[in-house]
């Protein structure tokens, strides 16, 4: 159990917390869920004890073990992979090196045999004798081959070791589980096991996740950070969606009520005040105003930003075909005669396991790289748009937002129609005037949407969309792309963005593809039963 009294913190006149009171208790998994900048990665901070607030606790039960997922990648390049999972247990690795070193003393006297006894009981205690087994296996079931478990950290690429680090905070069933964004860089088998794994573990666990399908599958509560306040909802994101749902608009409701009576009582008094006849009715509704409380409508950190996307005209009969498309970078195929017909209505989403192959793919449709062989068209009827999932080539000019959108603008709108826009993605006032060069990964990502969104495009290609980007930015592209009523191709991690867009599936490897139309649950599903051969076929025969 992890216990949170009085918490407050604020920057200035910004108030991040105020009194926060919060448990947490064991054998429930808790969603820690809230805009950006509302304090999520601050709080787990603060419940680790790394952050100190203005005021307030923690406190946890006695002898209970707090495990946190680092997000530092280079504090352990020295360390041996197997070594680092380990250490996540800081008790027993620091066991397991006293007991080595008290065992290579060449001069073993009885007060290290005493010792060595000590040891060895400690050890049984935390299960220590299994540590190895127990870090080799959480490391195989996260994507890292034994054959890399000697390895130095250093050795390992950045989504490799991310994998590490997060087999280190699981390593040896801590009471308390503090998980900041776990799934960053897992693929869809390793999030699955992720999921099976939280759901079976027994102890506490806090997760701070943008992966809505997630959340779903793991959270038992949901701990919501809003009006400088954390609520705690029992049952899953989608019930907490819901549920504040329900409660936001019976607010609403009842503030309008309010505002209504008040308004009626104050109607009253004004027209029979001075009325002898109907002055005791008017001192007896002066009471009732005095009584009624009016209350303003809480301001919500959390806002949507507004992603619609309006195509200048309908895709014609011939919309994309690709014909035996190749290509291999740096000696490393990407695909191999790659063959499809994009149709009317086509949602498609790119999978597999190599992301540089589906953002290879995206270049080449988008003009901006040429294949190795096979060829491509767009019908004459098609603007396509793309989003790329590297835009920094797009802000290097360092203009203000509202000059920067002002570039993609329709003919003969000015700079006001920018920052009315711009005020509709989230960037009003002052954040319109934003320098491109201090925009967060998010901030660029919505800008780009706008780009998007102005273009009039029948055909999106988006590359990794929901990368950067809060919940609340993530539902609204994910209604925007499910309203959209032409063509959409599209990779993305987000499980539930895939699942809700997507008709059409197709899986590129380096040897062969898979390209059915079904969704993505049902290609989940299915996909262990099928053959090379069939990744090689076409979609109407591969259906």
């Amino acid at each position: 159990m992890i216990n949170a009294s009085n918490i407050s913190l604020a920057y200035g006149k910004r108030i991040i917390f105020q009194d926060v009171n919060i448990k947490f208790s064991p054998g429930n998994c808790y969603g820690l869920i809230g805009a950006n900048g509302a304090g999520k990665t601050t709080f787990l901070k603060i419940l680790a004890g790394q952050f100190e607030p203005d005021k307030g606790t923690v406190s946890v039960g006695p002898k209970e073990r707090i495990a946190v997922l680092s997000q530092d990648q280079f504090a352990f390049e020295e360390e041996a992979v197997l070594n680092t999972v380990i250490m996540g247990h800081k008790k027993l690795y620091d066991v397991l090196n006293e007991r080595e070193a008290l065992y290579a003393k060449a001069d073993f006297t009885e007060e290290d045999g005493i010792r060595s006894g000590e040891l060895e009981e400690a050890l049984g205690e935390m299960n220590g004798y299994d540590a190895e087994a127990e870090a080799a296996m959480l490391l195989s079931n996260l994507g890292i081959a034994e054959a890399m478990h000697q390895n130095k950290m250093k050795e390992l690429d950045g989504g490799d070791k991310v994998r590490v680090l997060l087999a280190q905070a699981l390593f040896g069933t801590p009471d308390i589980l503090l998980l900041d964004e776990p799934t960053n860089q897992l693929d869809v088998k390793t999030i699955a096991w992720l999921e099976d794994f939280l759901a079976r573990f027994q102890n506490t666990v806090i997760i701070v996740s943008h992966d809505r399908h997630f959340l779903n599958q793991v959270c038992t509560h949901v701990a919501d950070i809003d009006f400088g306040r954390i609520q705690v909802y029992v049952g899953n994101y989608d019930f907490w969606y819901q549920a504040s749902q329900l409660h936001f608009r019976q607010k609403e409701s009842e503030i309008k009520k309010a505002t209504a009576k008040a308004d009626e009582l104050k109607a009253f008094i004004q027209r029979f005040s001075s009325n002898a006849s109907k002055a005791r009715q008017a001192t007896s509704r002066k009471k009732l105003l005095e009584k009624l409380t009016l209350e303003d409508m809480p301001i919500s950190s959390r806002k949507y930003p507004y992603i619609v996307f309006k195509p200048e005209r309908p895709c014609g009969d011939v919309i994309l075909e690709i014909t035996g498309l190749s290509k291999t970078i740096d000696g490393v195929p990407m695909f191999k005669d790659l063959s499809l017909t994009v149709h009317k209505g086509d949602k498609i989403a790119l999978v597999g396991a190599n992301s540089l192959a589906k953002t290879v793919l995206f270049q080449i449709l988008a003009g901006e790289m040429q294949p190795d062989s096979g060829s491509f068209r767009w019908g004459v009827t098609m603007k396509a748009a793309y989003l790329p999932k590297e835009n920094s080539s797009f802000f290097s000019d360092d203009l203000d937002l509202v000059s920067w959108l002002g570039q993609y603008a329709p003919p003969n709108e000015g700079l006001n129609f920018a920052r009315g826009f711009l005020g509709k993605m989230l960037f009003s006032g002052e954040e319109a005037m934003k320098k491109t060069s201090v925009l967060s990964g998010g901030e660029k990502v919505r800008c780009m949407l706008s780009r998007m969104m102005l273009s009039g495009a029948n055909a999106l290609m988006l590359d990794e969309p929901t990368n950067h980007l809060d919940l609340e930015s993530i539902t609204a592209l994910n209604d925007g792309l499910i309203a959209f009523t032409e063509v959409a191709l599209f990779s993305s991690h987000d499980h539930q963005f895939v699942s809700t867009v997507a008709n059409r599936i197709i899986e590129i490897t380096a040897d062969g593809f898979l390209d059915l139309r079904t969704n993505f649950d049902d290609y989940l599903a299915g996909r262990e039963t099928l053959t090379t051969q069939d990744r090689l076929l076409p979609v109407e025969q591969a259906a």
